[in-house]
């Protein structure tokens, strides 16, 4: 008696392993899951930076100055994009969303080394991300001592690199100016797109979608219809965070209010087409909520350049974060609220979000049309 309740109980668990490794959904939680987050975290998560693009505005323009950018650019940190001619231009080149740090070096800044024992290299950061303007500097110092040991070997008066530190567009280096157009990015994806796909793949678990789906309303009509609602709801979900950011967090919003309000409504959509493209894949409403809490939570806050630069990644994802819609949202916010730029300056980072959402819709649409062939 024993040893057939044994055997049945192993025939039991033999079944069980047969149905785990026959669900490909199952074996992708169970094995690739766990592989995908590690990549993500081990690669991802790093507080150092690498690549950030630099520019200089060199006055002096002498030997001196020219080993020093050259020993900047050398370094795996700094890449130098491009010479600046004046002041002037420093503006409009961080605006530009590219450039993190600006070196300034003094007029006659050779002479004043030897005359003076000492010159001035001022660092200006764009701090909206103050982690990493921080770090910029911190590198920056770092190297500028290296040199600085270097020339000084031998020599009995020592010269000195005094390095002036200015942050732009968050002085005062508060945490807030980073989390909260990152949390409103989080909050617009996730809840956009989670709602809509789990709204929608409900009527499929009751049958009600293919009632939908024959009758004389079109595909794309059903899912217009459905997403309608979420779009006020979600704007008003914006507007609430904004508000809360601008009196609560005193958050600045130093571009224009109506282009703020026009690309959070892009982004909304874009989140909404994802979450219908979501439920064209899912069977129930458990599924949709995993995909949209596991497939985009994590792009979202490691790939959007949200808390991790993405500078600082290795080149597969960095080339992955393109395809994320929060990286541009990202961008085209922080522009907008921090550094009041207008739409000639985020009309690229524009376009992706616009052409990323048709490509949903059509897609979303296509796989429609084709169930109901």
């Amino acid at each position: 008696m024993t040893t057939k309740l044994m055997k049945r109980f192993i025939g039991f668990i033999k079944k069980e392993f047969y149905h785990i490794f026959r669900d490909k959904r199952s074996l992708f939680i169970l094995f690739g899951m766990p592989i995908v987050q590690i990549l993500l975290f081990g690669f991802a998560i790093t507080n150092e930076i690498n690549n950030v693009n630099i520019a200089v505005l060199d006055k002096s323009k002498d030997a001196t100055t020219e080993k020093i950018i050259n020993k900047i650019s050398a370094s795996k940190y700094f890449s130098n994009q491009q010479f600046i001619k004046s002041e002037s231009k420093i503006e409009s080149v961080f605006k530009k969303g590219k450039i993190k740090a600006v070196l300034v070096f003094e007029k006659d800044f050779s002479k004043k080394l030897r005359k003076e024992n000492n010159a001035t290299i001022q660092i200006i950061t764009d701090a909206t991300d103050p982690n990493t303007a921080n770090t910029v500097n911190n590198y920056v110092n770092a190297i500028l001592q290296k040199y600085q040991q270097e020339i000084n070997k031998g020599i009995p008066s020592s010269y000195q690199i005094i390095t002036k530190t200015h942050m732009v567009y968050n002085p005062e280096l508060k945490s807030v100016f980073m989390f909260v157009p990152g949390v409103m990015t989080i909050i617009l994806m996730l809840v956009s797109a989670m709602m809509t796909s789990i709204s929608i793949t409900r009527e499929k678990e009751l049958g009600t979608m293919e009632i939908l789906l024959v009758s004389p309303i079109k595909p794309f009509q059903v899912i217009i219809g459905k997403v309608f609602p979420y779009i006020f709801l979600s704007i008003i979900n914006a507007t609430v965070i904004i508000l809360l950011s601008i009196f609560i967090f005193k958050m600045p919003v130093e571009g224009s209010l109506f282009l703020l309000g026009f690309e959070s409504v892009l982004f909304i959509i874009n989140a909404l087409s994802l979450g219908i493209l979501i439920s064209t894949i899912s069977t129930t409403q458990q599924t949709a909520m995993m995909i949209s809490l596991m497939g985009l939570m994590l792009p979202v806050i490691l790939l959007s350049g949200f808390i991790f630069p993405i500078t600082s990644m290795p080149l597969i994802l960095q080339a992955i974060s393109n395809v994320i819609p929060a990286k541009w949202f990202l961008i085209i916010i922080k522009g907008i609220m921090l550094k009041g730029v207008g739409i000639s300056f985020v009309w690229k980072e524009t376009l992706i979000l616009a052409a990323m959402t048709l490509f949903f819709i059509v897609l979303s649409i296509k796989k429609y049309k084709i169930r109901l062939e």
